[in-house]
């Protein structure tokens, strides 16, 4: 017989599972071709991260998005830090405003340099960070992302031109 937080932890993969996979897809859809990392991949190493051995209980449904979409997002930067790492030498570049779009491919380097000026407003303005990750990682809409954090529309979309231009700003700065 199963434990009991095992049967849980089983019931809600598949309750969610599908919606989880089309963001896994969404988002590496953005990244360049070549990419090794697959959809269904991303999906299941999120799941282990997220249901390692300490195991959270998740409040509601948004909670959990925000820990799957910072669970993608630190797959996806290892992921870019490993390949940059086979390529030695490979130096940081710089990051145009248009750049920072959700549609836009972005090359390792270039996550790497977002993925720590992310770490920086994270530090400075968690909820901001946090807004980031949910449209940017998770690929949740303005509307989608405003209702997980607790804000209003147009608070949300504040904070969001906010973040970009400051993340845009950091990263062309090197981090000063």
């Amino acid at each position: 017989m199963e434990p009991q937080g095992s049967k849980a932890a089983s019931g809600l993969l598949e309750a969610v599972y599908d919606e989880l996979r089309k963001l896994a897809a969404a988002r590496l859809a953005e990244e360049n071709p070549g990419q090794t990392l697959q959809a269904t991949a991303l999906v299941h190493e999120a799941w282990l991260r997220l249901s390692g051995t300490r195991q959270r209980p998740w409040a509601n449904q948004a909670h959990f998005f925000a820990a799957a979409a910072e669970a993608m997002r630190r797959i996806l930067i290892d992921n870019a830090r490993r390949k940059k790492a086979l390529r030695r030498g490979a130096g940081a570049t710089r990051l145009s405003l248009e750049e920072l779009d959700l549609s836009c491919p972005m090359p390792e380097e270039q996550l790497l340099a977002l993925d720590e000026a992310l770490e920086r407003l994270g530090a400075r303005d968690p909820v901001k960070a946090e807004l980031v990750k949910l449209r940017f990682f998770a690929g949740r809409s303005m509307s989608d992302a405003a209702k997980m954090l607790g804000l209003s529309e147009p608070t949300a979309k504040r904070y969001w031109a906010y973040a970009r231009a400051w993340l845009y700003r950091e990263v062309n700065a090197g981090g000063g």
